[in-house]
């Protein structure tokens, strides 16, 4: 079988620094937090009453009524992202072989403000129940890729990955092996996530994972800060055009970056922290470079995990420094978490832009936040800290690891 190559040909993002690809990069390169106290509902009794939301989002502007109650918002990020990707991409749906063209979608919760607000109703309601007939449709995470699939009558392989906050990245993953494996040519890919209720926000403050700077949102995100003290939730959705490479040729497709490899390992640990070696993390990002045939010296830039947690920015430091060795002194190393929160399941999506789009503007996103050093985390190494740094980006790779210990990483070159 030929060795088909792989390509990203358009992308599409609605995030809390930007409601779509171009504001979403300027929002990075301009270090802009979207961290900001909640309004949509009550926060008094909570331990953090602050998240990363989207801004000024008005489902009107993009959905009828009647279309966006049957809809979580998970989904409606999903479909206004992909929107966004498949223009982007110029691709003529009518000349496209659609049963060859598939979506796969990431999630971690899926619809679970569905879920929160049918379980509180049919409990207020003396437990009655009168369930809306949406609410299974709504909460399942693998409905927005059915959703985005009748959009645009797709037929290809159509599917959900659920892997915490691994969960686009292994979208991606199985993206780009199954055009390998010759099982489409074009596949959407991406994830989504809309974690901001009181269900999520009281799960993860009992998990003592949040930060609860509520005194000062905008810095409460700061990976590899000695005063980390956990991440700040983050909504929204990032979307991916990704198509086989001929395939791509033969349209004359603009080609973002190619996908050379990718990786995949478990910590086999704990089903929250790291392992505090970070053995998992190593494993993974081994892999990729073999996968993708490169050494540790030809990479430019790491789009970490990075999430400000005590534990989890160092176990990833250590996996980074004990696989590129001295090469790690000459990689830029950032996390876009610092400004965008941490997306759940749909962050690998939107960091895997980010990591593409500093190949395209030769432009490295920073680690805003970073007030004092951490004595445990190497100062010599270059996190890009609090301002952009120029910089010619041939090959990044994006980490992203998710609670149970899944790990995942992707190397993204230059075309």
């Amino acid at each position: 079988m030929k060795n088909k190559r792989v390509v990203v040909t358009g992308m599409g993002a609605i995030t809390p620094i930007g409601n779509n690809i171009s504001e979403y990069w300027q929002g990075l390169i301009n270090g802009i937090s979207g961290a900001e106290s909640i309004k949509r509902f009550n926060v008094d009794n909570f331990k953090t009453k602050f998240a990363c939301q989207i801004k000024n989002y008005l489902a009107d502007s993009f959905f009828e009524k009647k279309e966006s109650r049957k809809l979580d918002l998970f989904s409606q990020y999903g479909l206004i992202a992909t929107d966004e990707a498949i223009r982007d991409s110029s691709l003529d749906l009518e000349k496209c072989d659609k049963n060859r063209f598939g979506v796969i979608w990431g999630s971690g919760i899926g619809g679970m403000e569905t879920f929160q607000n049918q379980i509180l109703d049919f409990s207020n309601d003396n437990q009655i129940p009168r369930f809306n007939p949406f609410f299974i449709p709504k909460l399942i995470p693998d409905i927005c890729p059915g959703l985005i699939s009748i959009k645009y009558n797709l037929n290809g392989p159509n599917f959900a990955t659920v892997s915490a906050c691994a969960s686009s990245s292994n979208a991606i993953i199985d993206a780009y092996n199954y055009i390998k494996l010759g099982y489409g040519d074009i596949f959407i890919s991406g994830g989504s996530e809309a974690p901001i209720n009181k269900a999520a926000l009281g799960g993860f403050n009992a998990l003592k994972a949040l930060s609860e700077r509520n005194d000062s949102p905008k810095t409460a995100s700061r990976p590899f800060d000695k005063d980390r003290d956990g991440f700040v939730l983050g909504e929204g959705s990032g979307a991916l055009i990704i198509e086989e490479l001929e395939h791509a040729l033969n349209r004359n497709a603009k080609i973002y970056a190619e996908i050379i490899g990718v990786g995949m390992s478990s910590d086999a640990y704990h089903i929250t922290a790291p392992h505090p070696e970070g053995k998992g993390a190593e494993l993974v990002m081994k892999n990729v470079l073999k996968n993708a045939k490169i050494s540790p010296k030809d990479i430019d830039y790491i789009n970490v995990h990075g999430t400000s947690t005590p534990l989890g920015d160092i176990a990833e430091i250590t996996a980074i420094e004990n696989v590129f060795k001295e090469n790690t002194k000459n990689i830029n190393i950032s996390s876009t978490k610092s400004m965008t929160g941490h997306l759940l399941g749909a962050a690998g999506a939107i960091e895997t832009i980010a990591s593409i789009l500093a190949i395209n503007y030769k432009k490295v996103p920073p680690t805003i936040n970073h007030f004092n050093n951490d004595d445990k985390i190497n100062k010599k190494l270059n996190f890009t800290f609090n301002k952009t740094q120029q910089r010619e980006v041939k090959i990044a790779i994006n980490n992203t690891f998710g609670f149970g210990g899944h790990n995942t990483s992707i190397a993204y070159k230059k075309y």
